[in-house]
């Protein structure tokens, strides 16, 4: 009789948090998401994902619990969905709870 081991693997960041990340597919099928982009605001009066308020990167890093509550959770994007990991990364490792929106502003305006 055979013997099987079965391996699942996570991606973890550095402080151990799980870093959940959804496509713009995924995205458009809810409804309600509070959806922050945290680009520019030029970036974002030139163009966004429809519902998505604006909440620069370092204003949100400075200033994340005037803006965020640990009982919701949060989509983020940026341009091209690098800044947005990173920003989920660290924002999840304080109990928080975001997910990335794979590949950004860029990835939304291929899916449309």
């Amino acid at each position: 009789m055979k013997k099987y081991i079965i391996i699942f693997f996570v991606s973890y960041n550095i402080i151990g948090d799980i870093l959940r990340e959804i496509s713009v597919l995924e995205l458009k099928k809810l409804s309600n998401a509070n959806i922050i982009d945290i680009r520019s605001m030029e970036k974002y009066n030139d163009s966004h994902i429809p519902g998505s308020i604006n909440i620069p990167k370092v204003l949100l890093i400075k200033s994340y619990s005037k803006y965020l509550t640990k009982d919701r959770f949060y989509y983020i994007y940026c341009q091209r969905g690098e800044q947005s990991v990173r920003l989920c990364k660290f924002l999840n490792s304080l109990g928080y709870h975001t997910i990335n929106i794979k590949g950004g502003w860029e990835s939304w305006i291929l899916n449309n």
